[in-house]
C-alpha cells in the first residue's frame, strides 16, 4: 500500500488541492501498477512562517526582508 506524502505552503483551494490527489494517485498506479485503491495521498498544508531555505522563511522573504 503506497503512502504518498505532500508537503505544500498554505494557500492552495480545496479544488487544487483535490487536483493534486488524483493527479498523484494516477501517477503512483501507473509507474507502481497498483490497484488505485491501495493508494494513500496525504497532503500537508504549512504556513510560510514554518517553512524555510537558507535561514529565511517564506514569510520573511514574501516581506522582503530577510533575517539579521
Amino acid at each position: 500500500m503506497p503512502l504518498i506524502e505532500v508537503t505544500l505552503v498554505n494557500g492552495r483551494t480545496p479544488d487544487q488541492i483535490r487536483s493534486l490527489i488524483h493527479e498523484v494517485t494516477g501517477a503512483v498506479v501507473k509507474a507502481l501498477d497498483v490497484p488505485q485503491q491501495s493508494v494513500r495521498v496525504a497532503v500537508r498544508e504549512l504556513p510560510t512562517t514554518h517553512w524555510a531555505a537558507g535561514d529565511v522563511t517564506i514569510a520573511e522573504r514574501e516581506a522582503g526582508g530577510a533575517r539579521s
